[in-house]
């Protein structure tokens, strides 16, 4: 079991002057949908130059008020996480590796010359916030808090360098299920569009990389698709990741694939918990390139049996069918397959307390 770091960041607790009344949060939790409602409170601490973290708070979630020459609206100085706070069996709540998502938090921080923020506050003020606003945890199953921590440029001034004062916040949002298609997999579209390039910003979580994913996306949709895939930007051969969620291939003989992460693709840590749980179960698991032609012709001789995606916000998600200019081509029987359902039940089970956790990944907060 994952432990909390003692931190000496003090954090002020600002009361809320007008909470959520309880029939109006009770009936948003009976369907949350995804990152459409937020709790009550949010955390913020200031980072200044010459001083360091300073101002830690928690208190109501309101408006932030930004001039308009701040950093961020102009150079997008601006980097992001996602993870869950999650209703357990014996009705505790638990954080899934918050120090794995603080790690990369500050792996982004240092790829967009950002300040680093301690691990050890990073995961307070997530604990902070879980505490304040445990009322919003949805118990339905699928549901979970989700949290977003997340860190912009504050600096008002107009020139090309990184920023001399920062401010890092953390709001909650109740989740129920990403896709509510209710297919039982996802088809995805391939895109010509590239989402990174080798020197790139790729393996940093910033709202870049999104922003440049959106138009191929509404080109998924407008092709009758759930998602993007995206290949690289040298070759335009090899699959990388979709929109926002690392790719698994799973074959006949019961090996796993998941792209090598070269620097252009966002290092998932759902993705390594996956890594982890099929070397549990003694599957063999590579980690390297596969090329969009290779998946094509596998899925069509069913040497490819199953292939999913993975991600803290939709968790595990098989993929069914597969269309871009040049046709498509359907994977297994295009839906769940029998791998893809075990390992997702297993991970969730861990996520929920159900299960034994042996890889200490859980943070019980009480």
């Amino acid at each position: 079991m994952a432990t909390l770091a003692e931190t000496t960041m003090q954090f002020a607790q600002l009361e809320h002057p007008a909470p959520t009344n309880w029939e109006t949060r009770d009936r948003i939790l009976a369907d949350p949908g995804f990152g459409t409602n937020f709790s009550d409170h949010m955390v913020s601490i200031d980072w200044t130059e010459g001083v360091g973290w300073h101002d830690a708070t928690i208190g109501p979630r309101q408006p932030i008020a930004l001039d308009p020459a701040c950093a961020v609206l102009h150079y997008a100085q601006e980097i992001f996480e996602g993870l869950k706070a999650y209703a357990q069996a014996d009705g505790g709540i638990a954080l899934f590796r918050p120090e794995a998502n603080a790690a990369r938090f500050n792996n982004s921080a240092r790829r967009l010359a950002m300040p680093e923020l301690p691990e050890d506050v990073f995961v307070e003020s997530v604990r902070q916030l879980v505490r304040a606003d445990r009322d919003w945890i949805p118990t339905a199953e699928g549901s979970s808090l989700y949290l977003r921590p997340f860190m912009f440029a504050s600096e008002v001034f107009l020139g090309v360098r990184p920023a001399k004062s920062y401010k890092y916040l953390v709001i909650a949002s109740p989740a129920g299920y990403y896709f509510k298609s209710g297919a039982p997999a996802v088809s995805i579209w391939v895109s010509r569009y590239s989402r990174a390039a080798p020197g790139g910003t790729g393996a940093a979580k910033c709202g870049g990389n999104y922003a440049a994913s959106l138009v191929p996306q509404a080109e998924a949709i407008e092709h009758g698709h759930d998602q993007v895939v995206f290949l690289d930007a040298v070759e335009n051969k090899w699959v990388e990741e979709l929109g926002g969620m690392n790719l698994y291939f799973v074959f006949d003989d019961g090996t796993l694939l998941t792209p090598s992460l070269t620097g252009t693709i966002l290092p998932g840590i759902t993705r390594a918990s996956l890594l982890s749980l099929a070397r549990d179960e003694g599957l063999s698991v590579r980690e390297e390139r596969y090329s969009l032609d290779q998946w094509r012709e596998d899925a069509r001789s069913g040497r490819l049996v199953e292939c999913f995606a993975c991600g803290t916000a939709a968790v595990v998600t098989p993929v069914g069918t597969v269309a871009g200019d040049d046709g498509e081509f359907t994977i297994g029987s295009g839906g769940p397959g029998q791998l893809t359902s075990k390992l997702k039940d297993r991970l969730v089970a861990i996520q929920r307390g159900t299960a034994p956790d042996p890889h200490g990944w859980v943070m019980q907060l009480g």
